[in-house]
């Protein structure tokens, strides 16, 4: 595990990962890309932050969880870039992307969230 990673996500979660961002690719908003993602959670206006776990150089997120904790956004882990890429539609993967607006999946990412919460403690 990498040394950015503070928690492991389990199976039954990665599934319910997968779909809240699929529904939010396709009815909210979603930002792709480890700037972008920075960028909304300094600004506050993520709802949740998705990072994978094989990023190198481990800098590139290594911030994010320490950005995500001072303003309380909840984010949590996908396994590999190209995981995380094609969650978010995208043919390539990237090294993390932020949920802005949840559209339809309003109800998933309340539920991700308590189990996130659940998760860390």
């Amino acid at each position: 595990m990498a040394e950015f990673v503070k928690f492991s996500v389990p199976d039954e979660l990665k599934k319910k990962q997968v779909e809240l961002l699929a529904k939010a690719n396709k009815t909210g908003k979603v930002r792709i890309g480890a700037n972008e993602a920075t960028k909304a959670a300094e600004r506050g206006t993520a709802k949740i932050i998705f990072i994978a776990e094989d990023v190198n150089p481990p800098e590139i997120v290594m911030h994010l969880p320490l950005i995500c904790n001072e303003k309380n956004i909840p984010y949590s882990y996908f396994s590999t870039k190209k995981e995380l890429g094609q969650g978010a539609g995208i043919e390539v993967g990237t090294a993390a992307l932020a949920v802005i607006e949840e559209g339809d999946a309003k109800k998933e990412l309340d539920d991700l969230n308590r189990k996130l919460a659940e998760l860390k403690k």
